[in-house]
């Protein structure tokens, strides 16, 4: 994936991805640092944007005796590559080439032109994910729900005037058809008080875990489409979906719109604040084929899809603002 990713790059040059924003379980099993350079910066080593990431489940997990007795602190490796203190060379490189990033924590903001990216830390557990303690269910340390409402509430203004687009990007989906990884209903409920707290929802919600790619729509009462886009399929092992009818299949207020795509790919993501596209492609040792795509008309609240392979290397592209794992 990392070098269908570069080969874009390359055929796109300047006009190409600005950055890439990886969903998480940067590394697998554990998140130690000993397994930085084979699993991160090695792929990854020809790509020349800037990664930001939040962690999944698997960089916060190291080994130890116990779960009360790890070898290290959990999520340090990660705190080292992605969250240092100011730019410099990474220790877990191995000589190559790539700057430390310098995000202000596991859960944090990137502002960029036309679009946020508000991405949340699901925590470890294999599943469900959480980003609070669910009323004192879970023990963890630091609730994200104050964090995440007040950044609605200061980007509000802005979506309001359609200058920019609003992306949550969490590790566990709250959606999910996979038959191993189901989809996060705590979540989504905590999603649900913080944006109607700040009364604003995303126009897009990105998630991994799930090593597959899954595509839903979600209807808002007030008639707002949102995809809802599971793309977990970046490289480790794929998983099957469970044994459903064929798509389009509706539950409650979201329906699963195509068949899961079981395919190692990524997601591109095209956004100049009046619509954000997102097109999902896969390169599974041939090239690299369009799969899905879907547009938001960000004055609507209202989508569009395209879902037919067609060849994307080489062809004439629009400036991709972001792009996704």
């Amino acid at each position: 994936m990392a070098d269908a990713m570069v080969s874009e790059i390359q055929n796109q040059g300047v006009s190409g991805p600005a950055f890439f924003f990886h969903l998480g379980d940067v590394i697998y099993n554990f998140g130690e640092a000993q397994y930085y350079y084979d699993q991160f910066y090695e792929p990854f080593r020809a790509y020349d944007r800037p990664i930001f990431a939040i962690p999944g489940n698997h960089d916060g997990m190291v080994f130890g005796q116990g779960s009360s007795a790890p070898q290290v602190p959990t999520l340090d490796a990660f705190l080292t590559n992605f969250c240092a203190a100011e730019p410099g060379p990474s220790p877990d490189a191995g000589g190559l080439v790539r700057s430390v990033m310098t995000q202000p924590g596991v859960y944090f903001t990137l502002d960029a032109p036309f679009v946020s990216i508000i991405g949340l830390y699901s925590n470890v557990l294999d599943g469900p994910g959480i980003i609070s303690s669910q009323g004192g269910h879970f023990p963890i340390v630091d609730d994200q729900l104050d964090f995440l409402k007040s950044e609605l509430a200061r980007l509000k203004p802005d979506r309001v005037a359609q200058k920019r687009a609003i992306i949550v990007a969490v590790h566990h989906p709250p959606l999910s058809a996979d038959a191993k990884h189901g989809g996060s209903t705590g979540i989504m409920k905590d999603l649900d008080a913080c944006c109607k707290a700040a009364g604003l929802w995303p126009d897009v919600l990105l998630s991994g875990h799930a090593h597959l790619y899954q595509r839903f729509t979600r209807t808002l009462p007030n008639g707002q489409q949102t995809p809802y886009i599971v793309a977990g399929s970046g490289g480790f092992a794929a998983t099957t979906p469970k044994n459903l009818p064929p798509a389009p299949i509706t539950v409650g207020d979201h329906t699963l719109e195509i068949n899961p795509i079981v395919d190692f790919g990524y997601i591109t993501v095209e956004t100049d604040a009046r619509t954000i596209t997102l097109t999902f492609k896969t390169a599974d040792g041939g090239p690299v084929t369009v799969r899905d795509s879907v547009s938001v008309n960000l004055k609507t609240g209202r989508i569009g899809s395209i879902a037919e392979p067609v060849p994307a290397m080489g062809a004439r592209a629009k400036k991709p603002a972001k792009k996704k794992k």
